[in-house]
């Protein structure tokens, strides 16, 4: 496929190394990049319906799930936090065994997120969580009051050895989820998986028939994943291969497509005009890069949005997520969310 580069250059970065300007201090923007702080490894991104909110995963020390003010730029924890609420739907998720350990304490991770839309503003947050368990967790995110808030509804524990990492959540209560790198192999696996050698797959779980492992999605390093809205496709992001597949899902005969995209996809997010933004990592130490590139999902051409040296303005990106006329980057390192302005080329 021919690949389209309207490369998107960060003119501060170009201050900064030439001339040797200081940046900003604290939470200040850095030229046209502005930045939403206090996270922890904010790794995956969702918008919530409405356009005033965002909720942030968070993989870092003191790993959390904030809910973030679009309009102000500033964040609350939602969980853990005293305010979070608990009503367990013991139909849907029988087989879980209880609410998250609150000894768990440092040891919460929140990674890869989904955010199911419902009525009247009550939303289903599907949560990737690491910690005393390997689990897909599940919450109502009620969106009505002046700050929405959080019930922790159910989970699903994930067999061992899968290793966690994005998740797509499913009309039922059920979802599929990405086996991005089994836990406990030595590193050789991983190199593997680096190398473009399959590793993974995707796993979907539904109450009635529990965690099967999804045919024909055998990857390298099977990362985020989204779903098209009438279910019949997914799209995954192959880390470890560079690339993004496209897979038929409920068709007797399973079609499968691929595209290179040049760097290691993270996480994949549809955009407002019905594309993928697909974000991850690129080059190699010292030249690390963080990259963002839109997708159509029908002829799988790629644009690329944004090519950023790991710098102070960003360090390994993760996940990007369109609101208005800018592009939300999250990441699994540090303590901020980049807010980058799509440039009148890049707007669809």
């Amino acid at each position: 496929m021919k690949r389209v580069a309207l490369v998107f250059t960060i003119a501060i970065s170009i201050v900064i190394l030439c001339i040797g300007r200081p940046r900003a201090a604290g939470c200040d923007p850095a030229g046209p990049v502005g930045f939403v702080c206090d996270q922890s490894g904010p790794e995956d991104l969702v918008a919530v319906p409405g356009g005033r909110w965002v909720v942030a995963s968070g993989m870092g020390a003191n790993g959390a799930i904030h809910l973030v003010s679009v309009r102000e730029r500033t964040s609350t924890v939602l969980f853990p936090s005293p305010q979070a609420k608990q009503r367990p739907d013991k139909k849907t998720y029988s087989a879980c065994p209880g609410p998250i350990d609150p000894a768990e304490k440092d040891a919460f991770k929140a990674h890869g997120l989904y955010l199911r839309p419902g009525q009247n503003g009550t939303h289903t947050l599907f949560v990737v969580h690491h910690g005393n368990r390997e689990s897909i967790e599940v919450f109502e995110l009620d969106a009505r009051p002046a700050t929405p808030t959080l019930t922790w509804i159910g989970c699903a524990v994930a067999p061992d050895p899968i290793g966690l990492n994005s998740v797509v959540g499913l009309p039922d209560g059920g979802f599929v989820t990405t086996n991005f790198i089994a836990r406990g192999v030595d590193a050789a696996v991983r190199t593997r998986m680096m190398n473009g050698e399959p590793n993974g797959e995707l796993w979907e779980w539904h109450t009635s028939t529990g965690w099967q492992k999804v045919p024909g999605t055998e990857l390298a390093g099977p990362n985020g994943v989204e779903m098209s809205k009438d279910g019949r496709w997914l799209y995954i992001a192959a880390w470890g291969s560079q690339s993004v597949i496209r897979m038929s899902r409920g068709q007797t005969t399973v079609k499968r497509d691929s595209v290179p995209v040049g760097f290691r996809v993270d996480n994949l997010r549809w955009a407002p005009d019905n594309t993928l933004l697909a974000a991850g990592q690129g080059g190699t130490a010292p030249a690390q890069t963080s990259h963002v590139a839109r997708i159509d999902p029908n002829s799988l051409k790629v644009q690329e949005l944004l090519r950023q040296p790991y710098n102070d303005v960003l360090t390994a990106g993760t996940v990007a997520i369109q609101i208005g006329k800018d592009l939300w980057v999250g990441s699994v390192r540090g303590d901020r969310i980049g807010i980058f302005p799509l440039t009148a080329a890049q707007k669809r």
